[in-house]
């Protein structure tokens, strides 16, 4: 058995851009994981769309040795994790495998909303926190400030914090020391029953399910015969083994370990994500708390263009969802666009991303709907529903009441840029709770409505800013408002994809704006086209699709001028009943950029 005091499982957290990938690399650099041939930036981003945008996406497992200048040999377990708020839900649960956590602090920005965020999840999980103070090398460093913002901040001691550069791998040495010597080392004894968490899985097509665990007791080997808890499901392990990011097989995994086991498992649903793995001849009574289940806070519906590929895209949001327990769907039906999914996700980076590897690592083509948020509906009969589409709103006369999201927004800002901030969120119904000044910077603390932050908010926060404000949101329930649903017609029929829900005040700009995206977007028939905004019965916007109109005289020379107008009534009794028996057909591309309007 590996000496428990010879392991340290520690994260990697911070926010955006603030240096987590690179300072892993430089880990495994140090500690000889890859050679020098082998390593390429960021080789945790194994996903093609995270080395493009350059976030990560996926927290990542890599185990390490090192030898400390006492001689002492260690393994050390990294989880490299986000640093986007869409994809904090991946964070809480690499700290949750781990004991204490590295936070690294750009040095020329300071402490930021996802710094404060990550630091808050990471004091809830007990762990010992080092901060690093990352970039030195550059000349706007300012290690001193930055020191006392963490203090003042975020109250954790930083006197002793690491300086260094994760890109010239400047003081890593000495943060390796910091490690062995202040993380503390699992707990856990191999004689007790086996106890381990399931942190992860993935779908590979070659060894199908890939489950990542954390042992807490017991140990995990190959050829045993093991039961997951929550699902009831037995399988017989394959194969054992770590990532040093190379994978390796190994014997057995030992209490304080992380790794990975093939069982042959084939069902998807089997894998819960925070389910106890424990051995089936002796289980154990009592399972481990698990993680607090990921809520949806964006919903939109993904249909195929090509009916034909429904059944492919079912088991691809299968294979997704199991590798990204954060993303949720269930089955249903446009009239507009058939079958397909209502999905929901944490934000519209996740959204974004969900999308982006449907089409890439699956090569399916989609419509998505317009993103919506969930909404609670009081009936007058006192029964409650929530609401997730629009389309699926009851009738306006049975309703009693509309409750909507509300979220805790943290905002932190040079002071330059606070008043279009201010303003910003006060145009967005906001309620300002408290504002406090760290140096020249403003944290801003406001109460907002979801449906008006998941458009586009994020976008013009930083543009306002010139990209220096930091945004991280919590919800924090539901309230009563004076909400209606804003339905699109084209010529006359409902476009139940474009319909929306949004305060009443906005109802009239917001029906506007998207009647005149679709006027440019739509193209022209040989008659008129009418696109209308509708609350209910009423009509509050119309723009109208000019039509073709064909030169029917053009044969005419000569003559008397009632020939032309005969041809001309003629044309007009033709265009009025194409109109009234004509199908306008929207094309895809139209569809998605209404989608994206927004209010600028």
């Amino acid at each position: 058995m590996k000496d428990l005091s010879k392991i340290r499982n520690f994260s990697i957290i911070a926010h955006i851009d603030h240096g987590k990938s690179t300072l892993a690399d430089r880990l495994i650099q140090l500690c000889g994981g890859l050679t020098d041939r082998e390593m390429k930036e960021q080789v945790l981003d194994s996903m093609e769309i995270e080395r493009e945008r350059g976030i990560t996406i996926k927290a990542q497992t890599v185990r390490l040795e090192y030898q400390s200048k006492e001689g002492n040999k260690y393994i050390l377990n990294l989880m490299d994790t986000p640093g986007h708020v869409d994809f904090s839900y991946e964070v809480s649960r690499s700290l949750t495998a781990c004991e204490g956590s590295l936070l690294i602090v750009d040095s020329t920005q300071g402490v930021q909303a996802q710094t404060l965020a990550n630091a808050y999840q990471a004091i809830n999980n007990d762990h010992e926190i080092i901060p690093v103070l990352n970039k030195k090398d550059l000349p706007a460093s300012e290690p001193e400030k930055v020191k006392n913002q963490i203090e003042d901040i975020l109250g954790i001691d930083s006197s002793e914090s690491c300086l260094i550069s994760a890109k010239t791998g400047e003081g890593v040495k000495e943060l390796l020391e910091q490690i062995v010597l202040k993380m503390p080392p699992p707990k856990g004894d191999s004689n007790k029953p086996l106890k381990s968490l399931l942190v992860d899985s993935w779908f590979d097509s070659y060894l199908g399910v890939i489950v990542l665990v954390r042992v807490i007791d017991g140990k995990l080997f190959k050829g045993q015969k093991i039961r997951f808890l929550a699902t009831g499901a037995t399988y017989t392990i394959d194969r054992v083994g770590i990532f040093k990011p190379k994978t390796d097989e190994i014997d057995f995994l030992g209490p304080g370990e992380i790794g990975f086991i093939n069982a042959n498992i084939k069902s998807v649903s089997d894998c819960r994500v925070g389910d106890t793995i424990t051995d089936e001849k002796k289980p154990v009574k009592e399972p481990l708390a698990g993680f607090k289940p990921s809520q949806p806070v964006v919903f939109c519906g993904m249909f195929p263009v090509d009916a034909g590929d429904f059944d492919r895209l079912r088991d691809s949001m299968q294979k997704l969802s199991l590798n990204d327990s954060s993303f949720v769907y269930e089955a249903e039906v446009s009239p507009a666009l058939g079958h397909g999914f209502r999905c929901g996700f944490l934000g519209l980076l996740h959204l974004e991303i969900i999308q982006e590897r449907l089409d890439r690592e699956f090569d399916l083509n989609l419509v998505t709907t317009a993103p919506s948020v969930v909404y609670e509906i009081l009936l007058r009969d006192n029964k409650k529903i929530s609401l997730h589409n629009p389309t699926d709103m009851p009738n306006p006369m049975s309703i009693d009441h509309i409750k909507e999201p509300w979220i805790k927004a943290t905002i932190i800002v040079p002071d330059e840029y606070l008043g279009p901030i201010l303003e910003l969120c006060n145009d967005r119904r906001g309620q300002q709770e408290n504002l406090t000044y760290v140096n020249s910077r403003a944290m801003l603390s406001y109460k907002l409505p979801l449906n008006e932050v998941v458009f586009d908010f994020y976008d013009r926060l930083k543009s306002i800013s010139k990209g220096y404000a930091s945004f991280d949101y919590e919800i924090v329930g539901f309230e009563k408002n004076d909400l209606v649903k804003v339905s699109i017609l084209v010529n006359s029929e409902e476009v139940d994809a474009l319909s929306l829900i949004v305060h009443r005040d906005r109802a009239e700009k917001r029906g506007r704006a998207l009647c005149v995206r679709l006027k440019e977007l739509i193209p022209r028939q040989q008659f008129k086209i009418a696109v209308q905004a509708a609350i209910g019965g009423k009509i509050i916007a119309r723009e109208t699709v000019a039509s073709y109109r064909k030169d029917v005289t053009q044969k005419l020379y000569g003559g008397d001028v009632t020939r032309k107008m005969k041809l001309l009534e003629k044309q007009k009794k033709g265009k009025k009943r194409m109109r009234q028996f004509g199908k306008v057909d929207i094309p895809q591309s139209a569809f998605l950029n209404a989608l994206k309007t927004s209010e600028n």
